[in-house]
C-alpha cells in the first residue's frame, strides 16, 4: 500500500489506520475526506523530534494550515506542542477560535489586507511575514495607531530554482513572492525595519517550492540564507535572531515515488546549518520549518461512488465519479497524479486503466487519466490515495455543490470533524 495506515482486511476491503472504508461510505456517505489522526500526530512528532535531535530544541514547528485547516487540526497542532502557518484572516480566526497561542503564529501572504494585519497586531501573533516594503511602511502605520509593536519575519527570495510544477516554484527571482536578495531589494528591507519604531525584526524566512524529493535545494537555500545574515550582521551591525526555512518537503502520491524520509531532510540541513554558522562568525539562529503537506497528505484519502462506466473503443476508458474538481482541483490545476482502487475490491488486482471523471459541467473535471485500478462497476467505492492536502482546503462550491464532510479516525474509531454541508448551506448567504 501506498503509506503504513492503509491496509486490506479480510472483506478485502481497503482500510485506513484499521477501519473499513467501505463501512464509512455507508455510515457517512460519499464524497468523503478520511483522515488518520493517528498518523497524522505521529508525522508532527517527527517533525518536532527532528528539532529536539538537530537543533538542539531551539526551533519550531509551525504545521502550514494552508494544506487542511480546520478546528479540529488547529486543536491537535496545539496538543502536539507545535506552531502555526496561516495564510489568511480565516485561517488565523480558526487558530483564534480555538484558543492557538499566538506566539506560535507565523502569518503569510504577499498582500494582507488593513484588516488582517490590524486582527494579527490585536491578537499578538507572534511573527508576521513580511512580503514587501508596501506592507513593511503600512504594518508600521497600523501598529503606531493600536499602539502595538509588529514582531515581523521577511520573505526573501534566495534564488533557488526547486525541480517542481512551476505554479508552486516560489524560491526564485521570478515569483510573486518575497523580496531579492540579487537586486538588493532584501538587504534596504532590512536597513529600513531597522530605523523603524513600531517594528521588530526577529527573523526572515525563506520558502522554495512544493513536493521536492531533492535535498540539495533545502541545503543550498539554508546556505544563502546564512550568508546574507551574515551580511546584515557585518554591514548593518544588526543580529538576526531567526531563521524559517519554510517547508516543501515531498510526499508519496505514487508507488514509483520514493521522497527522502523527513528526518533525512532535517539531519542533512541542520549539517549544513551548524557548519556555516561557525564558518561565518555567526550565532545559530533559532531554526523554524513550516510542513504541511507531509503532514497532513498521507494521512488522507477521498471515498467517491462510481456511477456510469463509459468505454470509448480504442480511446480510453471514462469512469465517472460523484465528486470532482469541487473536492479535488489539483488535475485540473497542475495536473497532480494519484494512485486509486476500488475500495471493495482492494484484494484484487489492478487490471484496468481508466480516466476518473468528475461530475462537475467541465471536460477538464478529471481526477486522473490513465489510472491503474481493479474492475469498476456503478456502485462501486473508489479510494482516492493521499488526498489530505490542498484537498479539502481548495475544495469548492462550483455548480453549487455542497463540500464533503471530514471524518477523522483514530484508535479505530471516528468521528466528525467537519460536517458535510447542505442544500441550505449551499444558499446561507444568497439575499433575494
Amino acid at each position: 500500500m501506498l503509506t503504513e495506515n492503509l491496509g486490506v482486511n479480510s472483506a478485502g476491503h481497503l482500510t485506513i489506520g484499521g477501519v473499513d472504508t467501505v463501512n464509512l461510505a455507508k455510515e457517512y456517505g460519499t464524497p468523503l475526506y478520511v483522515m488518520d489522526e493517528d498518523l497524522l500526530r505521529a508525522n508532527c512528532r517527527k517533525f518536532k523530534k527532528s528539532i529536539d535531535d538537530y537543533y538542539d530544541g531551539e526551533g519550531l514547528v509551525c504545521y502550514a494550515s494552508k494544506v487542511f485547516c480546520c478546528r479540529a487540526v488547529c486543536k491537535i497542532a496545539i496538543e502536539e506542542k507545535i506552531g502555526l502557518d496561516v495564510a489568511s484572516e480565516g485561517e488565523l480566526y480558526t487558530a483564534i477560535s480555538v484558543g492557538f497561542p499566538m506566539d506560535k503564529i507565523c502569518f503569510h501572504g504577499n498582500n494582507k489586507t488593513d484588516d488582517e494585519l490590524t486582527l494579527a497586531l490585536s491578537h499578538g501573533v507572534g511573527h508576521i511575514i513580511v512580503d514587501n516594503i508596501t506592507e513593511l511602511e503600512r504594518l508600521d502605520r497600523i501598529a503606531r495607531k493600536i499602539h502595538k509593536k509588529a514582531n515581523i519575519m521577511f520573505r526573501v527570495k534566495p534564488g533557488i530554482d526547486a525541480h517542481t510544477h512551476s505554479f508552486i516554484q516560489t524560491g526564485q527571482i521570478d515569483s510573486k513572492f518575497g523580496l531579492a536578495l540579487e537586486t538588493g531589494e532584501a538587504f534596504e528591507a532590512v536597513k529600513t525595519a531597522i530605523s523603524l519604531e513600531n517594528v521588530n525584526l526577529k527573523g526572515l524566512h525563506c520558502h522554495i517550492g512544493s513536493q521536492i524529493f531533492e535535498i540539495e535545494p533545502f541545503e543550498l537555500a539554508a546556505k544563502v540564507m546564512l550568508e546574507f545574515i551574515a551580511k546584515i550582521k557585518n554591514e548593518l551591525g544588526f543580529e538576526i535572531r531567526e531563521l524559517d526555512l519554510g517547508g516543501g518537503f515531498g510526499i508519496k502520491y505514487l508507488e514509483e515515488h520514493n521522497p527522502p524520509e523527513y528526518d533525512e531532510y532535517m539531519k542533512r540541513v541542520s549539517v549544513v546549518v551548524n557548519r556555516e554558522c561557525k564558518a561565518l562568525g555567526i550565532n545559530r539562529p533559532f531554526i523554524l520549518i513550516e510542513p504541511g503537506r507531509s503532514i497532513a497528505g498521507p494521512a488522507g484519502i477521498t471515498l467517491y461512488t462510481a456511477g456510469a462506466v463509459k468505454t470509448i473503443p480504442n480511446i480510453r476508458t471514462y469512469v465517472s465519479v460523484n465528486g470532482g474538481m469541487t473536492d479535488n482541483p489539483r488535475y485540473i490545476l497542475y495536473q497532480a497524479e494519484y494512485e486509486a482502487l476500488v475500495a471493495n475490491k482492494a484484494n484484487e488486482e489492478k487490471t484496468e486503466r481508466v480516466t476518473l471523471a468528475g461530475k462537475c459541467c467541465e471536460s477538464g473535471d478529471l481526477i486522473g487519466e490513465n489510472m491503474p485500478i481493479q474492475k469498476v462497476e456503478p456502485g462501486d467505492i473508489i479510494a482516492v490515495l493521499a488526498t489530505g492536502a490542498y484537498n479539502y482546503s481548495m475544495s469548492s462550491n462550483y455548480n453549487r455543490v455542497p463540500k464533503p464532510p471530514v471524518v477523522m479516525v483514530k484508535g479505530g474509531k471516528t468521528r466528525v470533524a467537519v460536517k458535510r454541508e447542505t442544500l441550505e448551506d449551499i444558499i446561507r448567504n444568497d439575499v433575494v
